[in-house]
């Protein structure tokens, strides 16, 4: 079977970015679980995964446009300090964290400098501008659960868990 739209594919990877090795599953993590075609990725990686099958191993290069946009000058905002629920865990200047936003959902931010009430955040994702190389191992591939496209995700056990 072939990953493709409305297919659940569970796989490794190793994210590089300028030949440093960011994040990866592939030494021992679990596997990530996506619903294909429905947003859960950004889309250089979706369409790299579009076609595959179990056992398949690839490399992409993935250009700031088909991963997380342009890094777009002018992006900060201050933010009062009440909405980072770890200020009180050493929030540092150049931390990634994550802001919830009103109209629900999150954002991933980068902290710029922190006041006695407010913190300045860049607004860009840590990865905008950057070309990210991925090693992709297929584990999985199979047709979504009518709960699983229901929900708009996958449920890795196909028992729909959350």
């Amino acid at each position: 079977m072939q990953a493709g739209k409305g297919k659940v594919v569970s796989f490794h990877y190793s994210l590089t970015v300028d030949g440093e090795k960011v994040e990866s599953s592939i030494d021992g993590g679990e596997p990530l679980w996506i619903l294909l075609g429905h947003g859960q990725l950004i889309p250089g990686l979706e369409a790299g995964l579009e076609g595959k099958s179990v056992g398949d191993t690839f490399d992409v290069e993935i250009a700031p446009e088909q991963g997380y946009g342009q890094r777009q000058e002018g992006m900060t905002q201050r933010v009062p300090k009440k909405y980072f629920p770890q200020q009180g865990k050493g929030l540092k200047v150049g931390d990634s964290t994550v802001l919830s936003l009103k109209e629900g959902g999150n954002r991933v931010v980068v902290v710029q400098k922190i006041g006695s009430s407010v913190v300045d955040i860049d607004l860009n994702h840590p990865m905008a501008g950057k070309t990210l190389n991925f090693h992709v191992d297929v584990q999985s591939v199979r047709d979504a659960s009518e709960e699983e496209i229901a929900h708009g995700h996958a449920h890795p056990n196909g028992d729909g868990a959350h």
